[in-house]
């Protein structure tokens, strides 16, 4: 299958803030690959480039050097974040500028267009309601809890119908328990509505569900590694009754 993302040699040179100049490489001839419907994961520690692999592939961050195509386009020279059919950062900053309530920040990348108010906020309530998030439509982004956020977060992503969702880090925050049932909604977006998904970890549980694993550190992004399986359910042994005396 031909890729839908492609990351050509990209370099990224950042400036030292002591030397003020670009002698620190957030990240070093990094060349990958995402098809369609696929779920890529790199794990990656503290300043190992996670996050600005995310922000180059969005177009966020231009290369210093190499290039990052999405369908042959460069991301770089293209307005391709947030269009229909294009790429979708998850991003967990509600600006209270774009709305007071969860659904309409949900429904504001929308309204830019031609797409009417209610129209808008229709779809953003069916999306909250597709990532488990539709109990707080109506609540204010800033009481919401991690888990609540990063959903939050996801379906505002998918209002615009992309084909490649970013996501940084969607486990952070979010405990043992939690953290089972976010990975199956990634996993879930890929399989029924057919995104591509690249996302960023910082431990090998996070790789779970990926199609593709992988690590970065210092910059570079090394070779594939094997996801976790899903955990075993492991049924209860029902109790002996005791004898009666």
């Amino acid at each position: 299958m031909i890729a839908m993302l492609v990351l050509e040699d990209v370099t990224v040179g950042f400036a030292n803030a002591r030397r003020a100049r670009a002698d620190r490489l957030a990240l070093d001839e990094v060349s990958l690959r995402v098809r369609e419907r696929e779920l890529v994961a790199v794990r990656g520690g503290r300043r190992s480039g996670r996050t600005t692999l995310l922000h180059v592939c969005a177009g966020m961050v231009r290369p210093t050097e190499g290039r990052v195509l999405f369908d042959g386009r460069e991301v770089a020279r293209s307005q391709l974040l947030g269009a229909a059919g294009g790429i979708a950062y998850a991003d967990r900053d509600f600006s209270p500028v774009l709305g007071e309530t969860v659904v309409q920040q949900v429904a504001a990348p929308l309204l830019n267009g031609a797409v009417r108010l209610a129209d808008a906020e229709a779809r953003a309530v069916r999306l909250l309601r597709a990532v488990g998030a539709s109990d707080c439509a109506y609540a204010s982004p800033g009481d919401l809890s991690h888990d609540e956020t990063i959903r939050v977060a996801i379906a505002r992503a998918l209002v615009t119908g992309p084909r490649l969702v970013l996501i940084d880090e969607p486990t952070n925050g979010i405990g043992v328990k939690g953290e089972g049932p976010l990975l199956e909604l990634v996993r879930r977006l890929v399989d029924e509505r057919e995104v591509a998904v690249l996302m960023t970890v910082d431990h090998v549980g996070g790789l779970a569900g990926a199609d593709r694993a992988m690590s970065i550190s210092d910059g570079q992004v090394r070779g594939e590694l094997e996801p976790p399986p899903p955990a075993e359910v492991v049924p209860l042994a029902r109790r002996r009754a005791e004898p009666s005396a």
